[in-house]
């Protein structure tokens, strides 16, 4: 449960136009002709398929411009990949061997690309990757699964395209990857207030942020890594995200899952999450989105219900998205610590990385359905 102050009021007064209470930042929305335009989507509009740039989505639906607005556009070569890179790129799992990180990554990145998200990128096998798994077993009429298993291997690597994407690619950082704001973030929330921002702590915080990858993954890709303008890294490729305007979502607290749906009632991706917790439990039954926020601040409520006003910024407390519910003070939102997504307590709230956050808003219609399980 949070109160925002850009958007406490829209949700309190629910008869009242949502777009009334949008910030300056908020991101394109969905009317009701998403659902049509939908249909009439050229095959590259829902591709995660890329070809030297990432998260550069085709087709000119309402969708797809809302996410060019809120995702960065990532330009990678394959050139003078180191070794570890190379095997991760041509890793095949088969049935019987052990996943270890190589083939870890590799499949990360095809449930990823599939559309069901597996939180940060670290070539482990754990809790969201088995997560993931098993929404896209669900997806594709799959037997469900603990592990990994033949069937669902071949059903990942059935697209030839998809399959033939590098996982790990090298990327250029720029002047604008390299001087991104940072600071130090106290730990009262008397001294948050008085920031301009909550912006990132470190640059590698933030690299690993816009390549959806573990910040310990990242600087274990580039050990010699000084993370200069003009130095070539190896980073994760996120791929294209969704496209399909999403209509519905539920949020299911026994699988700490978040799965959208299009208007054909078909699951068309997973997210992994945060759904409340025993302290403060999120609420039941179903929901609409009411607002839609990119960048929203937070309003804190002490015990002697003085408020202060948090600053917007990845590590704001409810990340870089806010998406409003008819509950009011419910939402979606982002987070400022995406590997304890599924692994932490919300208050209340649907909690996601903020990339998935992000993916999200874009898609998400107006009015959407939101419903607790």
């Amino acid at each position: 449960m949070h109160q925002l102050k850009k958007i406490s009021a829209a949700i309190a007064v629910a008869s009242l136009s949502t777009a009334m209470f949008m910030s300056q930042s908020i991101a394109a929305t969905n009317d009701g002709q998403s659902a049509n335009n939908a249909s009439s989507m050229a095959a590259t509009d829902i591709s995660p398929v890329t070809n030297g740039v990432s998260q550069k989505p085709m087709g000119n639906s309402k969708t797809v411009s809302s996410l060019k607005n809120l995702l960065p556009v990532i330009n990678y070569t394959t050139d003078n990949l180191s070794p570890m890179a190379t095997k991760v790129n041509a890793a095949n799992w088969k049935a019987g061997t052990k996943i270890d990180r190589t083939t870890g990554t590799k499949l990360q990145a095809l449930l990823n690309w599939h559309h069901n998200g597996v939180g940060p990128v670290d070539g482990y096998w754990g809790k969201n990757t088995r997560k993931a798994m098993q929404a896209f077993q669900k997806a594709n009429g799959l037997s469900v699964t603990e592990n990994l298993n033949n069937e669902t291997w071949q059903a990942l690597t059935k697209n030839e395209k998809l399959v033939a994407q590098p996982v790990l690619v090298s990327y250029q950082l720029s002047d604008d990857d390299v001087n991104v704001k940072t600071i130090e973030i106290p730990a009262d929330t008397k001294e948050k207030a008085k920031l301009d921002g909550m912006y990132y702590e470190s640059l590698t915080e933030a690299l690993a942020e816009k390549f959806h990858i573990s910040e310990d993954y990242l600087k274990a890709l580039n050990p010699n890594a000084k993370f200069t303008a003009g130095e070539t890294i190896t980073v994760y490729n996120p791929s294209n995200p969704n496209t399909k305007p999403v209509s519905r979502v539920v949020a299911d607290k026994a699988t700490e899952t978040l799965y959208a749906y299009d208007s054909n009632n078909k699951l068309i991706a997973s997210y992994p999450t945060t759904v409340g917790s025993t302290a403060t439990p999120s609420p039941t039954g179903t929901h609409t989105v009411e607002v839609k926020v990119h960048e929203p601040n937070y309003t804190y409520t002490a015990d002697d219900g003085s408020k202060l006003i948090i600053p917007p910024g990845p590590n704001n407390p409810v990340g870089l998205v806010w998406i409003g519910l008819s509950k009011p003070t419910y939402g979606i939102h982002g987070s400022p610590d995406p590997a304890r997504i599924s692994r932490q307590a919300s208050a209340g709230c649907i909690r996601l990385t903020n990339w998935d956050a992000l993916a999200l808003l874009g898609v998400i219609e107006n009015g959407a359905t939101v419903e607790f399980r």
